[in-house]
Parts: structure tokens; sequence; C-alpha cells
């Protein structure tokens, strides 16, 4: 049997979970709310509140799970890529812990456990599979041959998609954390109203920064002839906005899937929480008799149990790190 505590910390969420054999028992995610005063997550913050979430978040797991301190095989932490504060508190905890049980360490990058958060739970795409993966710092599809073979064929060449809705919410004056606030108003509004541009960008890479500023300016020279126009048509802005960055996500990974000859379409990072995104998706999967794969709310944004199966397929590999290993603010995948 294998019983594998993980930690994540890698922006403003600490979390922990238990992992034995491949199941997931538990996945505790404390939520930093100190952010939304300053509009964004506050590096410094972050990780302050993380040295005072991690204990209480890794006890809670161990509870949840009934799994003893003592019969854990080995820990899972995320060592990068993320903000360097917050990363240290999970990787010098993950260390002190393996430490004084004389248990393995298992480095796991961030980017590679949104894929693998696909592997939790029965529903589970077959290699080799498409990735789109999609939050607020990073953007890229890609090609997934094996649990650690993974190949990025297409990314962003500037900012993120989900940093594309976070700039849109505050433009319209929404409070933070604005993507969730952008997909409950789309909801109600026409995604026809308005249009925006698609960025031209060859391959399979993708640009948000043009259609920022295409937003920007739409707002900007609407409220200078109607002062009440974000409030009268907040709806319809949103739903408008959200299909057309679904639609720029979407249109590459199809492209891809085609090329590449791959049925198996996924969807991961914290954007993949947006129900236009997922519901396009899906759609476009039916059309073409792709199967898609979506992961659980919970498994969406930053939390330890995609870190924890991923230190599970590494486990099994016998992949440990030693006690000299350090976080990466940068780490590629």
């Amino acid at each position: 049997m294998s019983v594998i505590l993980a930690i994540e910390s890698s922006c403003d969420e600490t979390s922990a979970s238990v992992c034995v054999d491949g199941v997931i028992l538990s996945n505790v995610i404390a939520n930093q709310t100190i952010h939304e005063a300053y509009g964004g997550v506050v590096p410094e913050l972050a990780s302050r509140v993380h040295q005072q979430n991690i204990v209480p978040a890794v006890h809670q797991a161990l509870s949840i799970a009934k799994v003893n301190k003592n019969d854990v095989d080995a820990v899972a932490f995320t060592r990068g890529p993320g903000l360097l504060g917050s990363l240290l508190v999970g990787v010098s905890f993950a260390k002190a812990f393996a430490l004084a049980k004389n248990i393995p360490l298992i480095d796991i990058n961030h980017m590679q456990a949104h894929v693998l958060a696909h592997f939790i739970g029965d529903h589970k795409p077959e290699f080799p599979f498409l990735c789109l993966t999609v939050s607020g710092g990073h953007t890229q599809i890609v090609l997934v041959k094996d649990y650690f073979d993974m190949e990025v064929i297409g990314q962003t060449l500037d900012d993120a998609a989900g940093e594309a809705m976070d700039k849109t919410s505050k433009i319209l004056g929404l409070p933070y954390p604005g993507g969730p606030l952008i997909d409950k108003y789309a909801r109600l509004g026409n995604p026809d109203k308005y249009q925006f541009p698609e960025p031209q960008i060859p391959g399979f890479d993708f640009s948000f920064s043009g259609i920022k500023t295409a937003i920007l300016y739409f707002i900007r020279d609407n409220v200078a002839a109607n002062p009440d126009f974000v409030q009268q048509n907040l709806n319809d802005i949103c739903a408008s906005v959200e299909k057309r960055i679904a639609t720029i996500l979407l249109n590459k990974l199809s492209k891809a899937a085609k090329e590449y000859g791959i049925k198996d379409i996924a969807l991961a990072g914290g954007v993949s929480a947006n129900t236009g995104l997922r519901e396009s998706l899906r759609a476009l999967c039916e059309k073409n008799n792709w199967r898609s794969f979506i992961p659980k709310l919970e498994y969406c944004t930053d939390n330890a149990a995609m870190i924890a199966i991923a230190g599970y397929h590494k486990y099994l590999k016998g992949e440990f790190v030693s006690q000299d290993v350090a976080p990466l603010a940068r780490m590629p995948l």
C-alpha cells in the first residue's frame, strides 16, 4: 500500500491531500481572502498566510482521510512554477515532514499536475491525448504521450487567457476575483451582442494582449457616450467576452486535434472551471465525435489532489528527490 501526503502552495491557495493507492481520500483547500482588498494576489502576503494555513490544512487532510502521520510513505509537493515565496513555504514543510519521518520526497511540476488531474476518478483519457491547460498565468496545448512525457505544442506568446479575464473584470469594475463573476453574469447575457477580434497567430500559439486592448477601448468609447453603459449591459459584455476567449482557445485546440489525429481532448487549469468554456468544449467534441475530459470543479483550480495523483505515479516509478531540492518560480513542463 502507498500513502502519499501532497502539498500545494504555488500561489494563494494552501492545499493538502492524501492519496492511498491512487485513490484521493481528502483534498483540503484553504483560500486567502486577504488579497480581495488589493484587487490581486500580493506575493508577500500570500507567503505569510501560507505559513498560517499549512499545518491546519495538513492536519485536516490526514484527519479526513483517517490516516496517521506515521503511516505516510512519501511526501509530494509543488516545486514550481509559481510565486517563489509561496512555493518556499510548501517545499520547506514537505522537506521537514519527510526528514522527520525518514520518508521520500517527490517534486511535482504544477502544470503537469493540472494535466494529471484527469486521472483522479474513473473517467480517464487514453494516451496520447491533447490537454488545453488554461489558468491566470498559463495557456498551453499539451500533447500528453504518457504520465510524464508531455510536449507543449502551442502556448501564449504574451498574456494568458485567465489574465485576460482578470483584466476584463477590472475594466468592468468587478471585485477580485473577477473570473467567477464574469462566468456568473455571462450566463444571463447574449454572447453574440458584441463582437471582439480574434488574433491571427500562426500554428497552435495564442495571443491575448490584443483582445485585452480591444476590450479596454470598447468600454472606454462606450462609457464616454453613455456613463451607464457597463451597468446597463454587464451581462451581455461578459457573455460576449467569454465567448470570444473560448473560441480563440477552442479553434486552436480543434486545429491541433485534427492535425495530430487525436480524439481524446482534455481541459485543465483554473479557467477550466468556466461554465461557458466547459460547455463549448463538450459541444466541439460532440460535433467531431471526440471524447471530452474535464476534471471536477474542485480539481480545476489549484489543489493538492492533483499533486497527490502525480506524486502517486512518480512513487510507482521510484522517482524521488533529495533534501537539497529548492523551489523553482519558473519550471518548464
